[in-house]
């Protein structure tokens, strides 16, 4: 247990922003998987629009340091290309 004032401050931070982290990932998580089951039903506009907020949440998230910004462009594009297939 922490006995000085910023690392007791500094434990209850990490303790919410795991929390609020942790349910970003599963928000992003929920999103690609609903994506990938538009695409897979072959559903355009959900498609679209499933993309436009999954393009958007993965900005965010790579802004914040959720993910790293490699990784969401690579999902970008990945997801991009299954869209214009659907095209």
């Amino acid at each position: 247990m922490a006995n000085i004032k910023s690392a007791k401050k500094d434990a209850v931070q990490s303790k919410r922003n795991k929390i609020i982290n942790s349910s970003r990932k599963t928000i992003l998580r929920r999103l690609m998987k609903k994506f990938s089951e538009a695409v897979l039903q072959k559903d355009k506009e959900l498609a679209n629009i499933l993309w436009l907020k999954l393009q958007s949440n993965l900005d965010k998230f790579s802004q914040k340091g959720l993910i790293h910004k490699n990784k969401a462009a690579r999902y970008k594009s990945r997801f991009y290309l299954k869209v214009k297939t659907l095209v």
